[in-house]
């Protein structure tokens, strides 16, 4: 073979590989390790009867959490851990810590759920499948199916949680890359803010149909910054989201909003959503001083003047910048009967004007709809007072799940630690 048609050769065997290793670019081989784990009492402030563990740390930024029905952990990493997006971890011996660590996929991403057999995850970009057998265990974790793909990814505020309903319908959450769609330096709001076409709501796809995008799905609800808690409702039967609000309400306008106002507006908020719903990004807001939606000022809002009946309310407001990033609702049978089918919802930031935050919360539900005020559940998370912190904060929360015994699980992306709250009668 002569020089020419070596290098020729040469070039088709490497342009053959670089195909072959972009290929299925969800799927990584499996790694398996030993997790950290302590077993140790967590420090977290609960009602009388609850108690913590840790019963996994140390394994990175940690977004959602799901539990499969043999007790088998799954969440999403932020940023790779060791070349992998997905980590699965095992209680080997029965002892409640999860002591056997898998890690697959090649992608970071937040949402995770079991349905049908399947383990769902999303990628920033698009939602992946991996089947499990009749028992929960997952079969193939190098051979993902790519359910959709194409969702805008500008780097902030890019996660994409999921939800799926009883009939085989897929929610995904598409953030938006801009806080409150203005016009490149100035307050002035974009006419119609073309950028809800493709981020700010939420869009349902078919969950067992492969290779979907934008064209495939349907625009399901709009005018929601950025749901980062996902649920679907089965008693309801219906979909709730947690919206992180927008901020920036001074710097252009302080002639109607004080340094202050912008700390305390708007609203973190907790919406029903149904087919066709606007609940009005980045248009208005939700002020709960004044417990109405306000037109934005970026759209000829003044912080008065109120906005129009045709966008949604929410069904409960929370403190600004709380940072909402899961949502639960409790179907188990281990805590009281207060508990049964309210909504727990993970808080990853602070108000700073409350000197609160970094918690998890509860909304009591009664008949599908909220029955009373939202209360504190679990406290203590960042480890100091926040009103006067002595050190850097230790946890944060941002996903939740509940195990096959009722235990509710939270996750932390801080040290990447696995908390477990379980009940037990005080009076015992």
């Amino acid at each position: 073979m002569n020089t020419k048609k070596r290098i020729g050769a040469l070039a088709l065997i490497l342009v053959a590989c670089l195909m072959a290793c972009n290929a299925n670019n969800n799927d990584k081989k499996e790694t398996e390790t030993k997790a950290a784990v302590s077993g140790r009492h967590a420090d977290l402030k609960l009602p009388d009867g609850f108690s913590a563990t840790i019963v996994a740390d140390s394994l990175g930024p940690l977004r959602h959490l799901v539990i499969a029905t043999n007790g088998d952990v799954y969440a999403n990493f932020s940023a790779l851990q060791e070349g992998s997006g997905i980590v699965m971890l095992h209680d080997t011996n029965g002892d409640g810590n999860l002591d056997k660590i898998k890690r697959f996929a090649s992608y970071p991403g937040t949402g995770i759920t079991i349905k049908n057999g399947y383990l769902y995850s999303s990628s920033n970009s698009g939602v992946f499948r991996y089947k499990l057998d009749e028992k929960g265990n997952l079969l193939s974790p190098e051979q993902g199916e790519e359910i959709v793909y194409g969702l805008v990814d500008r780097k902030r505020d890019n996660s994409k949680s999921i939800a799926i309903d009883d009939q085989n319908n897929l929610y995904v959450s598409v953030g938006s890359y801009s806080d409150a769609c203005r016009e490149e330096n100035s307050g002035k709001g974009i006419p119609g803010c073309p950028l809800l076409d493709s981020v700010g709501g939420i869009w349902q796809f078919k969950a067992d149909k492969l290779h979907q995008t934008y064209g495939d799905g349907v625009h399901y609800a709009k005018g929601i910054k950025n749901a980062v808690g996902l649920a679907w409702n089965t008693v309801t039967n219906s979909l709730f989201a947690t919206q992180h609000g927008r901020g920036q309400f001074d710097d252009k306008f302080p002639q109607y909003f004080t340094a202050k106002q912008s700390q305390e507006l708007p609203s973190e908020n907790l919406y029903e959503l149904h087919a066709g719903d606007d609940a009005g990004w980045p248009f208005i807001y939700y002020d709960p001083f004044q417990k109405k939606s306000v037109l934005a000022p970026e759209y000829g809002g003044d912080g008065k003047k109120a906005a129009s009946v045709k966008y949604l309310d929410p069904v409960v407001a929370f403190p600004a910048h709380f940072a909402p990033d899961d949502l639960l609702f409790y179907t188990g049978d281990m805590f009281p009967s207060k508990y049964k089918n309210g909504a727990f919802i993970a808080f990853h930031g602070q108000s700073p004007s409350l000197k609160q935050g970094y918690l998890v919360a509860f909304v009591p539900f009664k008949d599908g709809k909220p029955s009373g005020n939202w209360e504190v559940f679990a406290d203590n998370f960042a480890g100091v007072d926040l009103k006067n912190p002595s050190g850097p904060i230790e946890h944060r929360p941002t996903g939740l799940a509940q195990g096959p015994d009722g235990a509710l699980y939270v996750s932390d992306d801080l040290k990447g630690t696995i908390f477990r709250i379980s009940y037990a009668n005080a009076k015992n």
